[in-house]
């Protein structure tokens, strides 16, 4: 597997963070705003949790959380929530300023 697609993260980190799997071979570039979850076992019986964050451009590394134990994640919980909610929010910001400058224009 390629990770885990994050569709939606939930206000609490207790609650399951709805997720859709993508195939290793699927090297299809993430969706602006989007959020795949890649995670390896490391010697020490952890888990190293990469998460990668799809731009207008690229996919980039967003966070790393190297050899954690048990269940991860309410570790990773905080960033997903953030950077989802925050990406929402300037979508909901630049649709509005395009929204804006098109009514200037008319």
């Amino acid at each position: 597997m390629r990770g885990a697609l994050v569709r939606s993260v939930p206000r609490h980190a207790t609650e399951p963070t709805p997720t859709t799997w993508v195939s290793a071979q699927d090297r299809t570039p993430l969706r602006p705003g989007s959020v795949l979850l890649h995670w390896r076992h490391t010697s020490a019986g952890g888990m190293d949790v990469t998460a990668r964050l799809g731009l207008a451009s690229m996919d980039v590394t967003l966070a790393t959380w190297p050899n954690l134990h048990g269940d991860w994640a309410p570790v990773v919980h905080p960033t997903l929530l953030e950077t989802m909610g925050l990406h929402a929010a300037l979508s909901v910001a630049i649709n509005a300023l395009s929204l804006a400058n098109h009514l200037a224009d008319v």
